[in-house]
């Protein structure tokens, strides 16, 4: 009987270990598993989740707003106060295109409409800020950059577009620059653009602007439309041609001699100079950009400057 007795203790305790040893195993396996399979959430852990997605929900909201914000004009505070460098609050910034060959015409106009030198300075005092506007040469440097360079030591009425290129092909890229330059330097209520071949009335179109001072999202000059060209080689031929429709026809614009904007939609286009679609003229690109924009269209024949109206701004030279 005792000998009977240890055997069946043997066996017993045997089999004890045993279980012990395949429990451990078993629960190594399992814990190897739960590291591998989903977590399960809690109550908390749903409720972080949700305010995860509320927060991102938002952000949106916020991006959204903040676009919304761009597109109607308004900067980031240090952009505001840049301002003009006198701090006065201006009437109007002039840009008048030029070119690199162009100096005997800029010769032409500083000895008929616009101002120079002290009278150049008296005018900003009233208000009113006027410079030619250039790129710079393709070969950064060069004789040509140094001669425009020399006058406008001389003259000090240039605006130099640093990033802009100066070429014909590049001509309705000159537009975002030199409205993304001048809403930067000058805090002014309308930003003009001229071209070299008209004469202008200044003091009629002064009286014109200042009695539009304070309206905002103003789009100004002589209103028109017309056929795009789509065949090759042709004068104002449109690359672009089949974006416009069946028709062929563009949209209403000011015509290129004489473009005016008030300040917010200046700088509409300086926010967004990156993503604005040129076409092959610059009057037919600003034209597209306010397409898109709560903008006041005003056509005033004053501003077609080859009229025979005899109260016209300006006339072609």
């Amino acid at each position: 009987m005792a000998f009977f007795s240890c055997l069946a203790w043997l066996y017993v305790a045997g089999r004890l270990w045993q279980d012990a040893e395949n429990r451990k195993v078993l629960t190594n396996l399992l814990y190897k598993n739960s590291l591998q399979r989903p977590k399960i959430l809690t109550v908390e852990d749903k409720l972080t989740v949700l305010g995860c997605r509320d927060l991102e929900r938002r952000i949106v909201e916020a991006e959204m707003e903040l676009t919304l914000a761009k597109s109607q004009g308004y900067l980031n505070k240090q952009l505001q106060q840049s301002g003009s460098s006198s701090g006065k609050k201006l009437l109007a910034v002039i840009g008048v295109y030029t070119g690199f060959g162009s100096r005997l015409k800029r010769n032409v106009f500083r000895g008929s409409w616009m101002p120079k030198g002290d009278a150049l300075r008296k005018l900003e005092e009233r208000g009113v800020v006027i410079r030619f506007v250039i790129g710079r040469s393709a070969n950064r440097g060069d004789s040509l950059d140094r001669n425009i360079n020399e006058e406008n030591r001389s003259t000090k009425d240039f605006l130099i577009l640093e990033g802009h290129e100066e070429a014909q092909e590049e001509l309705p890229k000159k537009a975002k620059f030199f409205l993304s330059t001048a809403v930067q330097k000058w805090d002014a209520d309308f930003f003009v653009k001229v071209d070299d071949n008209i004469d202008l009335d200044l003091e009629a179109l002064i009286g014109l602007l200042e009695r539009r001072r304070g309206q905002d999202g103003a789009y100004i000059g002589c209103m028109k439309s017309g056929d795009v060209i789509s065949e090759e080689g042709k004068p104002w031929y449109e690359p672009d041609w089949w974006k416009f429709g069946d028709e062929k026809s563009y949209f209403r614009h000011a015509g290129s001699a004489l473009i005016i904007l008030s300040k917010n939609l200046a700088q509409y286009v300086n926010i967004n100079s990156a993503s604005l679609k040129t076409y092959a003229h610059d009057d037919t690109s600003v034209g597209s950009w306010m397409m898109g924009l709560q903008a006041t269209y005003i056509d005033d024949n004053r501003l077609c400057c080859s009229s025979i109206r005899q109260d016209k701004v300006c006339s072609l030279a």
